[in-house]
């Protein structure tokens, strides 16, 4: 298979489909993942009829494309990591994110843990969905805010605690995978395999990330040109996840580690932005929006391949001898819908009135925080490729059920994130005024 040729087709497929779900209204990713699907649906059929690789050859590019679009992901969520933001903001946000993030694990996992013995499937995939839910979309939010020039006290609690959200779901997924491995292997448990590798793992990941971030400060200061600097952010970002996947060959009591390049590069954006002096945060500034500039192609991939990746996923799923039916699965996706939205919505108020929040951000703020797309679905592609989880098809339903949840989050979420910004009267009328100043005023 002529893997360039395949990409180049997949991203004039993926940039057609922006034409088409804008005439929706619907955002871009969704479009995105449509056409992966379709292309997976494709690629089975010819499979399946002239005998052809290419499902082989999605599954290898989407392996590929996502660990390094991963990569760029978590370095953009560490880049908003300013220690002046989280002075500024406080413990009052930590609560809040704290709340919402693990309400959203608890009631996800206990839900799921019962459909799982209930349905005889295995509980590692409660324990791991349970993990993926505490991720937010940030671009899915950025997105909405931008687009209707939003702005307001809800937007400043907003854009931190989503933040700090994609972290703290980083650290509780690396602890639920250790102990969905135990599940999944039928291992005991000791504190060797719950404790010390989880930790090793987390802190390894962090330290790693911390070091590529400071000698990136040092090596940028060779050189001058935005084209130089460009070149050592995306480097330095690679090495991130390739010393990551190499650590991962690393075995103690027999299970090999798995080092997050999510962590690993989200602290090499959070050290990079905040090692720099004062006069040094216009370079750095402006080397942020040069690479948000370079990834929206590896963006569009990621999320095609993504799309790809679901229907080969699901595919397997109905062909396996070991998948009993569908059903199973399906209120396994419905219950997970459900179970996050209550859990974010709820830990959220709960948090906004511990810390005596105004009403309409008590209100409205567990609404915004439903957007679910890239760190989620980087998750459940990790793991997928686990050999932990090639079993049973326990990655296959894991990543099944966060895509085709993601479909949801972004068809819905931006949607109601536009609702609840207008309610909380952080958009701007006709006039160019915003309700909630106009309210302030009376």
């Amino acid at each position: 298979m002529n893997f360039v040729l395949f990409l180049g087709i997949l991203l004039i497929l993926g940039l057609m489909s922006t034409r088409i779900v804008k005439i929706l209204k619907l955002p871009n990713v969704t479009g995105y993942l449509v056409v992966g699907l379709i292309a997976a649906i494709l690629c089975l059929i010819l499979d399946n009829s002239i005998n052809t690789n290419l499902k082989e050859s999605l599954n290898r590019m989407n392996n590929f494309i996502s660990m390094i679009a991963l990569g760029f992901i978590a370095l953009s969520i560490g880049e908003e990591f300013k220690l002046s933001k989280i002075k500024e903001y406080g413990s009052k946000i930590i609560l809040i994110t704290v709340l919402q993030a693990l309400l959203a694990v608890i009631l996800v996992d206990v839900t799921l843990i019962i459909i799982c013995l209930v349905m005889h499937l295995d509980l590692s995939i409660a324990i791991c969905l349970g993990a993926i839910a505490t991720a937010t979309a940030p671009a899915a939010t950025l997105m909405v805010i931008h687009q209707y020039n939003a702005k307001g006290p809800l937007v400043d609690i907003l854009l931190p605690v989503v933040a700090f959200d994609d972290a703290i779901g980083l650290i509780v997924f690396s602890i639920s995978v250790s102990l969905s491995e135990s599940i999944a292997l039928n291992t005991p448990l000791s504190f060797v395999s719950f404790i010390l590798v989880p930790l090793i793992e987390i802190i390894g990941s962090l330290l790693v990330g911390a070091l590529l971030g400071l000698l990136m400060h040092l090596v940028i200061k060779f050189f001058k040109s935005r084209n130089n600097h460009a070149i050592v952010i995306i480097a330095f970002t690679l090495l991130g996840v390739g010393i990551c996947e190499a650590l991962n060959h690393i075995a103690i009591n027999s299970r090999n580690l798995e080092f997050s390049n999510l962590l690993c590069c989200m602290m090499v954006g959070a050290v990079y932005i905040n090692i720099a002096k004062e006069n040094e945060l216009p370079i750095v500034n402006r080397d942020v929006e040069l690479i948000d500039r370079w990834t929206p192609f590896l963006f569009m991939l990621f999320f095609v391949l993504s799309g790809a990746h679901l229907g080969i996923a699901s595919e397997e799923i109905i062909a396996s001898n070991n998948s009993k039916s569908v059903l199973p699965i399906i209120l396994v996706f419905v219950c997970y819908i459900v179970m996050r939205s209550l859990g974010k919505y709820t830990g959220a108020y709960i948090g906004c009135k511990i810390t005596k929040r105004e009403k309409h951000i008590t209100n409205y703020l567990g609404i915004t925080l439903l957007p679910q797309a890239g760190v989620a679905i980087g998750m459940a592609n990790q793991v997928s490729k686990m050999a932990s989880f090639q079993h049973d098809n326990i990655g296959n339903i894991i990543v099944a059920v966060a895509l085709c949840a993601t479909l949801v989050y972004e068809i819905v979420g931006p949607l109601l994130t536009k609702l609840s910004l207008e309610k909380a009267g952080e958009i701007p009328d006709k006039d160019g005024l915003y309700p909630f100043e106009l309210a302030n005023n009376i």
